[in-house]
Protein backbone atom coordinates (compact mmCIF):
# COMPACT_ATOMS: atom_id res chain seq x y z
CA UNK A 1 0.00 0.00 0.00
CA UNK A 2 1.38 3.38 -0.83
CA UNK A 3 2.26 5.75 1.78
CA UNK A 4 0.24 8.24 0.47
CA UNK A 5 -2.71 7.09 2.14
CA UNK A 6 -4.78 9.67 3.52
CA UNK A 7 -7.19 8.10 6.28
CA UNK A 8 -8.94 11.50 7.25
CA UNK A 9 -9.20 12.19 3.99
CA UNK A 10 -11.08 9.15 2.71
CA UNK A 11 -13.30 9.34 6.27
CA UNK A 12 -14.46 12.60 5.30
CA UNK A 13 -15.14 11.51 1.57
CA UNK A 14 -17.25 8.48 2.95
CA UNK A 15 -19.21 10.88 5.15
CA UNK A 16 -20.39 13.01 2.12
CA UNK A 17 -21.05 11.09 -0.19
CA UNK A 18 -23.48 8.78 2.44
CA UNK A 19 -24.85 11.74 3.41
CA UNK A 20 -26.10 12.51 0.05
CA UNK A 21 -27.76 8.74 -0.59
CA UNK A 22 -31.66 8.35 -0.01
CA UNK A 23 -32.82 5.01 2.01
CA UNK A 24 -35.27 4.05 -0.32
CA UNK A 25 -32.84 4.52 -3.38
CA UNK A 26 -30.57 1.69 -2.08
CA UNK A 27 -33.69 -0.57 -1.00
CA UNK A 28 -33.88 0.17 2.94
CA UNK A 29 -36.92 0.24 4.59
CA UNK A 30 -38.77 2.98 5.31
CA UNK A 31 -37.74 4.18 9.45
CA UNK A 32 -41.55 5.23 9.90
CA UNK A 33 -40.08 8.43 11.18
CA UNK A 34 -38.12 11.69 10.72
CA UNK A 35 -34.37 10.81 10.38
CA UNK A 36 -31.40 13.00 12.90
CA UNK A 37 -29.19 12.97 10.40
CA UNK A 38 -29.68 12.87 6.24
CA UNK A 39 -28.78 10.33 3.94
CA UNK A 40 -27.64 6.89 5.59
CA UNK A 41 -26.62 5.92 8.81
CA UNK A 42 -23.09 4.04 9.47
CA UNK A 43 -24.45 1.25 10.47
CA UNK A 44 -26.70 0.92 7.14
CA UNK A 45 -23.78 1.48 5.28
CA UNK A 46 -21.83 -1.28 7.19
CA UNK A 47 -25.01 -3.70 6.98
CA UNK A 48 -24.96 -3.28 2.57
CA UNK A 49 -21.35 -3.22 2.67
CA UNK A 50 -21.43 -6.24 4.45
CA UNK A 51 -18.67 -5.21 6.95
CA UNK A 52 -19.22 -4.33 11.00
CA UNK A 53 -20.47 -1.21 11.58
CA UNK A 54 -17.09 -1.43 14.29
CA UNK A 55 -15.23 -1.65 11.25
CA UNK A 56 -16.87 0.88 9.32
CA UNK A 57 -16.88 3.65 11.75
CA UNK A 58 -13.33 3.05 12.67
CA UNK A 59 -13.20 3.80 8.50
CA UNK A 60 -14.25 7.25 9.09
CA UNK A 61 -12.87 7.79 12.03
CA UNK A 62 -9.14 7.59 10.00
CA UNK A 63 -8.12 4.82 12.57
CA UNK A 64 -7.80 1.79 10.18
CA UNK A 65 -7.01 1.85 6.37
CA UNK A 66 -9.55 -0.46 4.28
CA UNK A 67 -8.80 -3.28 1.96
CA UNK A 68 -9.37 -3.48 -1.87
CA UNK A 69 -12.11 -5.87 -0.98
CA UNK A 70 -13.76 -3.37 1.00
CA UNK A 71 -12.92 -0.26 -0.91
CA UNK A 72 -15.01 -2.18 -3.92
CA UNK A 73 -18.09 -2.75 -2.10
CA UNK A 74 -18.23 0.62 -0.56
CA UNK A 75 -18.10 1.94 -4.21
CA UNK A 76 -20.89 0.20 -4.81
CA UNK A 77 -22.85 1.16 -1.69
CA UNK A 78 -22.35 4.44 -2.16
CA UNK A 79 -23.24 4.59 -5.81
CA UNK A 80 -19.52 6.10 -6.58
CA UNK A 81 -19.48 6.98 -10.48
CA UNK A 82 -16.01 5.74 -12.33
CA UNK A 83 -14.26 9.30 -11.36
CA UNK A 84 -15.21 9.01 -7.93
CA UNK A 85 -14.20 5.49 -7.33
CA UNK A 86 -10.61 6.18 -9.03
CA UNK A 87 -10.58 9.11 -6.08
CA UNK A 88 -11.78 6.71 -2.89
CA UNK A 89 -8.69 4.36 -4.15
CA UNK A 90 -6.65 7.07 -4.50
CA UNK A 91 -7.07 8.76 -1.27
CA UNK A 92 -6.77 4.85 0.16
CA UNK A 93 -3.16 4.88 -0.61
CA UNK A 94 -2.93 2.50 -3.70
CA UNK A 95 -1.33 4.40 -5.99
CA UNK A 96 2.25 4.01 -7.27
CA UNK A 97 4.68 6.20 -5.40
CA UNK A 98 5.86 9.93 -6.86
CA UNK A 99 9.27 11.06 -7.10
CA UNK A 100 9.82 13.22 -4.28
CA UNK A 101 10.85 16.23 -6.33
CA UNK A 102 9.81 16.97 -10.00
CA UNK A 103 11.25 19.37 -12.91
CA UNK A 104 9.21 22.30 -13.35
CA UNK A 105 6.62 22.18 -15.90
CA UNK A 106 7.38 23.57 -19.82
CA UNK A 107 4.51 22.86 -22.42
CA UNK A 108 5.55 19.84 -24.74
CA UNK A 109 7.11 21.45 -27.82
CA UNK A 110 4.32 19.25 -30.33
CA UNK A 111 1.50 20.74 -28.09
CA UNK A 112 3.07 24.57 -28.64
CA UNK A 113 3.40 23.90 -32.51
CA UNK A 114 -0.11 21.92 -32.34
CA UNK A 115 -1.53 25.29 -30.78
CA UNK A 116 0.26 27.47 -33.53
CA UNK A 117 -1.46 26.33 -36.32
CA UNK A 118 -4.93 26.08 -34.68
CA UNK A 119 -5.90 29.89 -35.98
CA UNK A 120 -9.03 29.53 -36.07
CA UNK A 121 -9.63 26.58 -32.88
CA UNK A 122 -8.69 28.36 -29.53
CA UNK A 123 -6.73 26.38 -27.15
CA UNK A 124 -4.37 25.86 -24.30
CA UNK A 125 -2.01 23.17 -22.43
CA UNK A 126 -3.08 22.92 -18.79
CA UNK A 127 -0.53 21.40 -16.57
CA UNK A 128 -0.73 20.34 -12.97
CA UNK A 129 -2.94 22.45 -10.45
CA UNK A 130 -4.70 23.53 -13.95
CA UNK A 131 -1.74 25.87 -14.35
CA UNK A 132 -1.61 27.42 -17.63
CA UNK A 133 1.56 26.36 -19.88
CA UNK A 134 0.60 27.54 -23.04
CA UNK A 135 -2.43 29.23 -25.39
CA UNK A 136 -2.78 30.63 -28.64
CA UNK A 137 -3.75 34.43 -29.84
CA UNK A 138 -7.44 32.85 -29.89
CA UNK A 139 -7.55 31.55 -26.38
CA UNK A 140 -6.51 34.67 -25.61
CA UNK A 141 -9.22 36.62 -27.45
CA UNK A 142 -12.06 34.53 -26.16
CA UNK A 143 -10.69 34.04 -22.48
CA UNK A 144 -8.12 36.68 -21.29
CA UNK A 145 -5.09 37.79 -22.45
CA UNK A 146 -2.95 35.75 -20.61
CA UNK A 147 0.21 37.00 -20.83
CA UNK A 148 -0.90 40.07 -18.83
CA UNK A 149 -1.33 37.67 -16.01
CA UNK A 150 1.53 37.35 -13.46
CA UNK A 151 3.19 33.48 -13.76
CA UNK A 152 2.53 32.48 -10.10
CA UNK A 153 -0.70 33.70 -10.79
CA UNK A 154 -1.35 31.82 -14.12
CA UNK A 155 -3.57 29.22 -13.31
CA UNK A 156 -6.92 28.33 -14.94
CA UNK A 157 -9.16 27.90 -11.47
CA UNK A 158 -7.73 30.76 -9.85
CA UNK A 159 -8.48 32.87 -12.54
CA UNK A 160 -12.24 31.50 -12.36
CA UNK A 161 -12.79 32.42 -8.73
CA UNK A 162 -10.58 35.60 -8.83
CA UNK A 163 -11.20 37.54 -12.29
CA UNK A 164 -14.84 39.15 -12.57
CA UNK A 165 -14.12 39.37 -16.34
CA UNK A 166 -14.15 34.97 -15.97
CA UNK A 167 -17.57 35.10 -14.48
CA UNK A 168 -19.11 37.59 -16.78
CA UNK A 169 -18.01 35.19 -19.71
CA UNK A 170 -19.42 31.71 -18.64
CA UNK A 171 -23.61 32.14 -18.96
CA UNK A 172 -23.03 29.12 -16.64
CA UNK A 173 -20.50 30.58 -14.24
CA UNK A 174 -21.15 28.41 -11.25
CA UNK A 175 -21.13 25.21 -13.15
CA UNK A 176 -18.07 25.80 -14.64
CA UNK A 177 -16.59 26.61 -11.07
CA UNK A 178 -18.12 23.80 -9.33
CA UNK A 179 -16.73 21.31 -12.09
CA UNK A 180 -12.83 23.26 -11.78
CA UNK A 181 -13.01 22.65 -7.74
CA UNK A 182 -14.49 18.58 -8.57
CA UNK A 183 -11.24 18.64 -11.03
CA UNK A 184 -8.53 19.83 -8.72
CA UNK A 185 -10.06 17.50 -5.84
CA UNK A 186 -9.03 14.57 -7.88
CA UNK A 187 -5.41 16.09 -8.93
CA UNK A 188 -4.99 16.77 -4.86
CA UNK A 189 -5.36 12.96 -4.62
CA UNK A 190 -3.33 12.02 -6.99
CA UNK A 191 -0.45 14.38 -5.45
CA UNK A 192 -1.30 14.87 -1.68
CA UNK A 193 2.04 16.49 -1.15
CA UNK A 194 2.19 19.41 -3.40
CA UNK A 195 2.88 22.70 -1.57
CA UNK A 196 1.95 24.78 -4.69
CA UNK A 197 -1.52 22.91 -4.93
CA UNK A 198 -2.37 23.05 -0.71
CA UNK A 199 -1.21 27.35 -0.94
CA UNK A 200 -3.70 27.51 -3.79
CA UNK A 201 -6.75 25.22 -2.46
CA UNK A 202 -5.93 27.98 1.18
CA UNK A 203 -5.83 30.80 -0.74
CA UNK A 204 -8.73 30.27 -2.88
CA UNK A 205 -11.12 29.05 0.45
CA UNK A 206 -10.05 32.47 2.79
CA UNK A 207 -11.97 34.68 -0.92
CA UNK A 208 -14.53 32.43 -2.19
CA UNK A 209 -17.28 31.11 0.10
CA UNK A 210 -18.68 29.16 -2.70
CA UNK A 211 -15.10 27.58 -3.18
CA UNK A 212 -14.41 26.67 0.33
CA UNK A 213 -18.51 24.81 0.62
CA UNK A 214 -17.67 22.98 -2.56
CA UNK A 215 -14.21 21.98 -1.95
CA UNK A 216 -15.50 20.92 1.67
CA UNK A 217 -18.13 18.37 -0.59
CA UNK A 218 -15.10 16.84 -1.64
CA UNK A 219 -16.77 15.82 -5.26
CA UNK A 220 -14.49 15.13 -7.82
CA UNK A 221 -14.17 14.72 -11.75
CA UNK A 222 -11.57 14.12 -14.59
CA UNK A 223 -11.42 16.44 -17.50
CA UNK A 224 -13.42 15.34 -20.53
CA UNK A 225 -15.32 17.03 -22.57
CA UNK A 226 -18.73 18.94 -22.51
CA UNK A 227 -20.62 22.24 -24.08
CA UNK A 228 -20.69 25.85 -22.62
CA UNK A 229 -22.06 29.06 -23.87
CA UNK A 230 -20.03 32.01 -23.48
CA UNK A 231 -21.25 35.68 -23.57
CA UNK A 232 -18.24 37.35 -25.05
CA UNK A 233 -17.97 40.91 -25.53
CA UNK A 234 -16.98 41.38 -29.23
CA UNK A 235 -18.49 38.83 -30.66
CA UNK A 236 -21.77 37.77 -28.18
CA UNK A 237 -23.13 34.51 -27.02
CA UNK A 238 -21.13 31.32 -28.56
CA UNK A 239 -22.56 27.67 -27.91
CA UNK A 240 -18.76 26.09 -27.62
CA UNK A 241 -17.69 22.27 -27.42
CA UNK A 242 -14.58 21.75 -25.61
CA UNK A 243 -12.45 18.74 -25.79
CA UNK A 244 -9.07 17.49 -23.76
CA UNK A 245 -6.30 15.65 -25.30
CA UNK A 246 -3.98 13.98 -23.29
CA UNK A 247 0.25 14.54 -24.12
CA UNK A 248 1.58 10.92 -24.03
CA UNK A 249 4.63 12.09 -23.31
CA UNK A 250 4.20 14.08 -20.25
CA UNK A 251 0.70 12.56 -18.31
CA UNK A 252 0.30 15.58 -16.14
CA UNK A 253 -0.34 18.39 -19.74
CA UNK A 254 -3.21 18.45 -21.79
CA UNK A 255 -4.30 20.21 -24.80
CA UNK A 256 -7.71 21.90 -24.14
CA UNK A 257 -9.37 23.34 -26.85
CA UNK A 258 -13.14 25.29 -28.24
CA UNK A 259 -14.87 24.46 -31.25
CA UNK A 260 -18.15 25.35 -32.92
CA UNK A 261 -20.23 23.17 -35.42
CA UNK A 262 -19.51 24.78 -39.08
CA UNK A 263 -22.07 26.92 -40.07
CA UNK A 264 -23.24 27.53 -36.90
CA UNK A 265 -23.52 31.04 -35.82
CA UNK A 266 -20.74 30.43 -32.96
CA UNK A 267 -18.51 29.29 -35.76
CA UNK A 268 -19.07 32.17 -37.36
CA UNK A 269 -18.42 34.18 -34.37
CA UNK A 270 -14.99 32.35 -33.66
CA UNK A 271 -14.02 33.07 -37.46
CA UNK A 272 -14.38 36.97 -37.04
CA UNK A 273 -12.95 37.12 -33.30
CA UNK A 274 -9.87 35.33 -35.38
CA UNK A 275 -10.08 37.70 -37.96
CA UNK A 276 -10.10 40.76 -34.85
CA UNK A 277 -7.15 39.16 -33.13
CA UNK A 278 -5.02 38.37 -35.98
CA UNK A 279 -2.72 41.34 -35.05
CA UNK A 280 -1.43 42.77 -31.65
CA UNK A 281 -2.58 40.24 -29.50
CA UNK A 282 -1.02 37.80 -27.59
CA UNK A 283 0.53 34.91 -28.46
CA UNK A 284 1.54 31.17 -27.04
CA UNK A 285 4.43 32.17 -24.11
CA UNK A 286 6.15 29.57 -22.23
CA UNK A 287 5.76 29.79 -18.01
CA UNK A 288 8.24 31.58 -16.39
CA UNK A 289 11.63 30.31 -15.67
CA UNK A 290 10.82 30.72 -11.86
CA UNK A 291 7.52 28.66 -11.93
CA UNK A 292 8.12 25.34 -9.66
CA UNK A 293 6.55 21.95 -10.11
Amino acid sequence: MSSDARPDELGAFLRARRAELDPDAVGLPGTGGRRRVSGLRREEVAKLALISTDYYARLEQGRIRASAPVLHSLARVLRLDGDQRSYLFELAGRLPERPARRAPQRAQPRLRRLLDDLGTTPGIVLGRRMDILAWNPLAAALVTDFSAVPGKHRNYIRLIFTEPALRDLYADWRDVAHTCVAQLRMEAARDPGCARLAALVGELSVQDADFRRWWAAHHVAVRGVGTKTLRHPVVGELTLDWDTLAATADADQQLVVWSAEPGSPSHDALRFLASWSGSGRPGTAPPPATLEP
